[in-house]
């Protein structure tokens, strides 16, 4: 799916003023791990901007997202994995490698682009070139909603899985600033099927027209939603809380909501 040298060539490029996502994202990041009564003494960081999450994190070991992770079994009692996970070719391969890392009770946090992330930029482009072209190429990367992402976890072998998002809209001067943007943040195409040669002036203003008229802002700019999916989920261990079996409860809930019981007709 993903282009790992166009990726590669897209992230050298990224402006640090443009990386505000990444700071909600390490924010947000920070906050999970202040609400875990745990201290973590060794912490692996699977990003693909490691000069930024090094400077939040400066005590974790920065770990290249490439498709076989450099991590050793059972090593770590933290990792995360920073904005990366939109893009990987196996995303189940890279949670089960995370796991593996993990101490038994470690902790997994992730953070990525969600399902709903430029759902507007999707649509213009893809009816401009439609219009245009009478055809459709691969732009946006496709991203997973969470219920989803949140079956990725129980795949992997977490234990204790959790799965929450959040939204940010931001907006623009037009479809072009968006654009920029994305490059000066490393989000831009870099599909393997995406479309080897300059795309058409006639869809990029198509594009631009479409998104004016559909996602303008009371103040004449154009809106463009970013959705934040969080993973968490726990390395299994048996100090970890189980579920009871089935029919082992010893007192019955009408007793303890001092409810009356009626039985339902067979």
């Amino acid at each position: 799916m993903t282009d790992s040298t166009a990726l590669a060539r897209h992230r050298a490029r990224i402006k640090a003023d443009a990386l505000f996502l990444q700071e909600t994202a390490a924010d947000e990041i920070e906050d999970r791990m202040a609400m875990v009564n745990k201290p973590f003494k060794s912490i692996a960081l699977v990003t693909g901007f490691p000069e930024f999450w090094s400077a939040r994190f400066p005590k974790a070991v920065m770990i290249a997202d490439t498709d076989t992770l450099s991590v050793e079994p059972q090593t770590h009692d933290l990792v995360i994995h920073a904005m990366s996970l939109h893009w990987a070719n196996d995303p189940v391969g890279q949670l089960i490698q995370c796991r593996r890392a993990l101490k038994p009770d470690g902790l997994f946090l992730s953070v990525a682009f969600g399902g709903e992330t430029l759902t507007e930029l999707r649509a213009c482009l893809g009816q401009a070139e439609s219009e245009v072209t009478g055809g459709l190429s691969p732009r946006v990367a496709p991203m997973a909603d969470l219920r989803d992402m949140g079956g990725l976890l129980q795949r992997a072998g977490f234990a204790l899985p959790v799965a929450d998002q959040i939204s940010q809209t931001v907006e623009y001067g037009d479809a072009y600033a968006l654009m920029r943007d994305l490059r000066a943040m490393g989000e831009n195409n870099a599909l393997a099927g995406r479309l080897r040669k300059p795309t058409r002036r006639a869809v990029l203003h198509r594009a631009a027209t479409l998104y004016r008229d559909a996602f303008s802002t009371a103040a004449g700019r154009i809106s463009a939603t970013f959705e934040l999916t969080f993973l968490a989920g726990w390395a299994p261990s048996d100090s970890q809380p189980k579920p009871l079996r089935p029919g082992s409860a010893q007192s019955r809930l009408a007793d303890a909501l001092n409810a009356h019981e009626t039985k339902l007709p067979d």
